[in-house]
This record gives structure tokens, sequence and C-alpha cells, in this order.
């Protein structure tokens, strides 16, 4: 079957009236058997796309409401000046950095560098 672009005026034309022509014979033959729905070919209605989520309204009410007295709450503290109990700053425990001596990171160099020596020695 050809594409609409690609057919020229004459024909587009004769399937303009071929479609007309069927449409008269459709409408002949339904009042002939008695049918009143038309039957000519219409495009399949796509489904909406489903709601996603969402929340009842009795259960946005409840949402609602408990964000109400969250912030009623927290305006009363606000506007009651009552003395604040002091809780006295705790400073951590610092955990005291670990420092390497000057010997034990010249004994880890030293392997190291004897360890790429025994490498590139072996290539050779």
């Amino acid at each position: 079957m050809s594409s609409i672009a690609n057919l020229s005026a004459q024909q587009l034309r004769q399937a303009a009236d071929l479609k007309e022509k069927i449409a008269v014979l459709e409408t002949e033959l339904n009042q002939l058997l008695g049918s009143s729905a038309k039957t000519v070919a219409t495009p399949v209605a796509t489904k909406a796309p489903k709601k996603k989520g969402g929340m009842s309204a009795a259960g946005k009410a409840k949402v609602a409401a408990a964000q109400k007295a969250r912030w009623a709450k927290i305006n009363a503290a606000k506007s009651a000046p009552a003395a604040k109990p002091v809780v006295p700053v705790v400073a951590k425990s610092a955990k005291k950095k670990f420092v390497m001596s000057a010997a034990a990171k010249a004994k880890i160099s030293a392997a190291a560098k004897a360890r790429w020596a025994k490498i590139h020695a072996e290539k050779k």
C-alpha cells in the first residue's frame, strides 16, 4: 500500500471518490438491514494513561489535618516564652590522630623500594 504523500493529485481524487461511494453504499446497506449505527471504520480509541498513585479526598484531609496540628504545636511553642532548659554542651572525646614516627615511615619506604627493585630486576 502506498503512502498518501507519494500519490498524485488524480489518485487522491479517485481515493476520495471511492471513499464517498463506500460511505453511500454503507448507509444504503444499513437502511436495508434496519441498522441505525454507522459501520464506518473509526480509529481505535487509545486508552488514557492510567493515573499513578494519587490519594483519596479523605486521605488528603487526614494529611492536611496532621500538618495543621504540627504547625499549631510549633507556633504555640514559639509564642509561649517558656524558659528553655539549659543543656550543657559536651565536647566529643577527640580521637587522637594516628601519627606515624619517622623511623616507621623510613622502614616502610625501604621495604617498598626493595619490592620494586626485586620486580624490576626480574624483568631484566
